[in-house]
């Protein structure tokens, strides 16, 4: 069973990110679920647009992915978490994304350690002066 994705961060990231994804495997793009939360909008409201994006299916597996710890989309994450099966991992970047999409296949606990890992691994000092 191929597990869902789904990002929940500040606007514009989530979309952005979903972009990118787009940019290095075009097939990929149309499957990620995608809630960008506006600052405007109350966090029940995030939370019903994220269970509307997740729709009638709780027995599918959900990944999701937050930007930050104890923000709104987090918040909101945890409490879409309480009505589906899925794991939670905030600091979304690129690097751990392009790994969801490439192994979505795999088991969701696999999934969840491979994609934390390849967030971790991501940040890299690559040069310094």
């Amino acid at each position: 069973m191929t597990n869902r994705i789904l990002i929940i961060a500040h606007t514009p990231l989530a979309s952005t990110l979903r972009q990118c994804v787009g940019h290095v495997y075009e097939d990929k793009a149309d499957a990620l679920l995608t809630l960008d939360v506006q600052p405007s909008v109350a966090p029940q409201e995030s939370l019903r647009q994220a269970l509307a994006l997740l729709g009638d299916d709780l027995v599918t597996p959900v990944l999701v992915l937050t930007d930050i710890v104890g923000a709104t989309p987090c918040n909101v994450a945890q409490r879409v978490l309480k009505s589906v099966r899925g794991k939670l991992i905030a600091g979304a970047n690129l690097p751990m994304l392009l790994r969801a999409v490439t192994y979505q296949e795999l088991s969701l606990d696999d999934l969840a350690n491979l994609v934390q890992g390849g967030g971790i691994q991501g940040v890299v000092e690559v040069s310094t002066n």
